[in-house]
């Protein structure tokens, strides 16, 4: 069809667009269809009715793109065999606790001349990686995606959140990423071993990391993280972050922020109220007091063990749970 109109070399500018996916050009394709190289810097003036996205790719709508143009456009810069990666990737294949960064990160197979400008970050590579098609876009697999976004990333929370969302929303597993990490042998990876590690300990977010290094200066004994209590008959009573079985004790992170909707976080507090039948002492803590007053929180919880420890523990089972 593009064949068609550049035999004719007349270009209808006001259906020119729908002939492009998410009506972004290259200037290859519209030197193609008989456009001058003056004639695309004309459009791209004031008024003209075209945005310049990349050097040489269009907006052929004009005005501010939308994300999904500014996507097809840094794909289209990169070139032929670019697959999206990084933040976008994880993005497209559905983790929510992402940080506020625009980029777009592309990986190009190495020797391309192309070089990043703008939002567009490009990573040329000659280490092989999988991907698929997600909207339309050519996505890296999750577990290259999350090392890369966390290869360019100075904090740790922030590692952790989109890891652990990852990992607890069952969209990759730590082993996938382990095997990912081992296989590329990439330099800036500290942060994501040191959350692989903790999660590898049970911890699931980014809250119960935070309570993860703060339990290591409390002096208490090491509790097991994300334990699931039964009751004697064997009836599920709750999933707990972590878990003192000598004494029978049973600590919760609690807010909606980071578990995944509230829909969830009633039914934490249903939980908390079978603990509470069964006699199970339980310690409820919101995340930002992990921050801000951590001597208050290992002061409660140092109590709070000492009086479970004082009298009989409660008739209930305790095993490790993961996502299945």
């Amino acid at each position: 069809m593009i064949g068609r109109m550049a035999k004719k070399r007349s270009v209808d500018y006001a259906v020119l667009g729908d002939w492009f996916e998410d009506t972004v050009a290259t200037r290859r394709d519209l030197l193609a269809l008989g456009l001058s190289g003056n004639t695309m810097a004309l459009k791209c003036r004031p008024g003209g009715g075209w945005t310049r996205l990349f050097l040489g790719v269009y907006l052929l709508s004009g005005g501010a793109p939308s994300r999904r143009q500014l996507v097809r456009g840094a794909l289209l810069r990169a070139g032929p065999l670019t697959f999206l990666t990084g933040l976008e990737a994880a993005r497209l294949h559905g983790v929510r606790r992402l940080p506020e960064d625009q980029r777009i990160h592309v990986l190009v197979p190495h020797g391309r001349g192309v070089t990043s400008q703008g939002l567009m970050l490009v990573e040329r590579t000659n280490r092989a990686w999988t991907g698929n098609m997600i909207n339309g876009f050519p996505v890296a697999a999750l577990d290259r995606a999350l090392i890369d976004a966390a290869r360019r990333e100075s904090r740790l929370d922030v590692v952790r959140a989109l890891i652990a969302d990852a990992v607890q929303r069952q969209l990759c597993s730590p082993d996938d990423i382990t095997r990912e990490l081992r296989n590329l042998r990439l330099g800036g990876t500290a942060l994501p071993r040191q959350v692989l590690g903790e999660i590898r300990d049970g911890v699931r977010s980014a809250a119960e990391a935070w309570a993860h290094s703060l339990i290591k200066d409390s002096g208490l004994p090491a509790p097991t993280w994300n334990v699931q209590i039964r009751s004697a008959a064997g009836s599920q009573l709750a999933i707990v972050d972590a878990w003192w079985e000598e004494v029978g004790l049973a600590w919760q992170i609690d807010s909606i922020e980071f578990h995944l909707s509230p829909a969830s976080y009633s039914h934490t507090m249903a939980q908390h109220s079978a603990l509470l039948a069964q006699g199970v002492l339980t310690v409820h803590t919101v995340p930002s007091r992990l921050k801000k007053e951590p001597a208050g929180v290992m002061a409660e919880l140092q109590g709070a063990y000492r009086a479970a420890a004082q009298r009989p523990r409660p008739d209930v089972r305790a095993m490790l749970w993961r996502p299945v």
